[in-house]
């Protein structure tokens, strides 16, 4: 089986790389493309151990430009698209680019947060998709050649720097071994054999492409030379008739992604044959019980796989076979990753006992970038967490009870209360506000602000709402404000955000 994309190139050139509306790209269509853009951004300074970030929707050009990068063995480092200004400018002063690339719908936000930004922020910036003054993307990639670079003999890894939010509220950027272009090969030919991907498999995209899960997969499936499609957004309906045309054989989703499609009609779900499906891999926040056992029943019988990681390394995996022996467990530890349980003091705890829970990855751990204190927060004895809460049971399978830091997980996106705090602290009427998730049927957890406002003002949840949307990203806005004359607080005045939290959460362990 040939490996990687100039591999694949070579020996099937007329096999569909990527599908993405009306547009198909053969292999030897994608390669040409590829190097039309490592050209473009090496016109523009890009080198190797250097960085493009790409403020870009999902379509072909977003994976040509991590490839591209791969093959100039730099680094891609995408961005959220539903970010605002200051959040966008954070990771461009962070990262440093090289070269920033962004679609016109995002160009406004784009270019007042370069300004922003200041130095070291993005050298060259571009535009796809328009004639812009910052320079016009489509321009140069048609006057491009399309051989392959000088530069261009390096087999791509997953060569991707994805911000997160970690440990702590404020983005980091995520550094692995598999950024050095042997290492990386080498880990996605493990990744593929492990999940049994093949060149004949048609993976279905469904999440935005800056996140850690869709890119990983689309990317280990273009190594191995399978046909990727693309949904720019998610809908339940397009992706079921998806699956159906392009027989899709592979896809990774969210619970908010099976929440939708049970949602449909089920004579809707029923004209859609999804028969072809036989591997669904499912992760970043928990799956309600009951979703989770519908789901499975809807898609074809041991389709749907679930892990548990983070993108700062993988954990567990569990079959589906052995979910049905053991509902709500996230799996055992999957092959090279050991996984302890330790309380507060370090000491591994035993079975059935509740801890933080620590990973060792494979070949080397990640460090934050421009991050060395948080950094080695995360680390305890070569395992690392990113505070989560659970326990094993005598099998060793993991189950995630809570989360020991205040990071909400909605519609399997991080989002942290602090950094929504503190946008509410800026309003001249509030006094302090308490930001947790509650339970939500179809996002999974859903934010609630508890406000506490000044006396004598008119403020209100329309008020709040509008402050909060236009400051930060939407998917970091509460659902719901909630205004109380007095937060609760301890002696020491600290307000007791686990009392609000709690008084949502029915009985039972898990808290997330």
């Amino acid at each position: 089986m040939p490996y990687g994309l100039v591999a694949n190139a070579a020996a099937r050139p007329e096999h569909l790389a990527i599908v993405c509306g009306e547009r198909r790209l053969t292999y030897g269509d994608f390669d040409r493309l590829v190097n039309r853009v490592a050209h473009v951004l090496a016109g523009h300074g890009l080198r190797a151990g250097g960085r493009v970030a790409l403020m870009m929707a999902n379509g072909p050009e977003f994976f040509a430009v991590t490839q591209a990068a791969g093959k100039l063995a730099a680094v891609a480092v995408p961005v959220n698209f539903h970010w605002r200004e200051a959040e966008v400018a954070h990771v461009l002063a962070d990262a440093a680019p090289d070269v920033f690339l962004t679609d016109s719908a995002f160009a406004s936000v784009a270019s007042a947060a370069r300004v922003r930004a200041g130095h070291p922020g993005p050298g060259a910036v571009l535009v796809h998709d328009a004639a812009n003054a910052l320079g016009s993307f489509d321009v140069a990639l048609t006057a491009a050649p399309h051989t392959t670079p000088s530069a261009g003999t390096h087999e791509s890894g997953f060569n991707v720097l994805i911000y997160t939010s970690g440990t702590t509220g404020r983005p980091k950027g995520v550094v692995h071994p598999t950024f050095d272009p042997a290492v990386g090969f080498a880990a996605q030919k493990r990744m593929v054999e492990m999940w049994g991907f093949t060149g004949d498999d048609v993976h279905l995209v469904v999440g935005p492409a800056y996140h850690t899960m869709p890119n990983a997969y689309a990317t280990q499936h273009l190594f191995v030379g399978a046909t990727v499609v693309v949904m720019p957004r998610f809908d339940a309906e397009e992706c079921l008739r998806l699956v159906a045309a392009e027989r899709v054989t592979t896809s990774s989703m969210v619970p908010a992604h099976f929440v939708r499609i049970l949602a449909l009609p089920e004579a809707v779900r029923a004209r859609h044959d999804v028969s072809s499906l036989r591997k669904v891999l499912h992760a970043a926040a928990p799956c309600p019980p009951d979703v989770k056992r519908r789901i499975m029943a809807y898609f074809p019988a041991d389709s749907v796989w679930e892990f548990y990681g983070a993108t700062e390394g993988p954990g567990t995996i569990i079959s589906p076979a052995e979910w049905r022996e053991r509902p709500g467990s996230v799996g055992r530890a999957w092959p090279g990753v050991r996984l302890r349980i330790l309380d507060d003091d370090g000491n591994a705890l035993g079975p059935g006992r509740i801890g933080s829970i620590y990973l060792e990855p494979p070949g080397g751990g990640f460090r934050y970038h421009n991050a060395e204190a948080q950094t080695a927060e995360a680390y305890r004895e070569g395992f690392f967490t990113v505070g989560d809460v659970g326990w094993l049971d005598t099998d060793g399978y993991l189950f995630i009870a809570d989360r020991k830091h205040d990071m909400v997980i909605s519609g399997g996106v991080n989002v942290y209360p602090a950094e929504i705090e503190a946008v509410l602290a800026e309003h001249a009427d509030v006094v302090d506000s308490a930001v947790f998730g509650v339970p939500d049927a179809a996002w999974g957890e859903a934010l609630v602000a508890v406000v506490e406002p000044r006396a004598d003002t008119q403020l209100d949840a329309d008020v709040l709402r509008a402050w909060c949307r236009a400051r930060l990203a939407g998917y970091k806005c509460p659902r719901r404000f909630e205004l109380v004359t007095t937060l609760p607080r301890d002696p020491n005045g600290k307000v007791l955000k686990r009392r609000l939290r709690d008084a949502h959460w029915p009985g039972g362990a898990r808290r997330v």
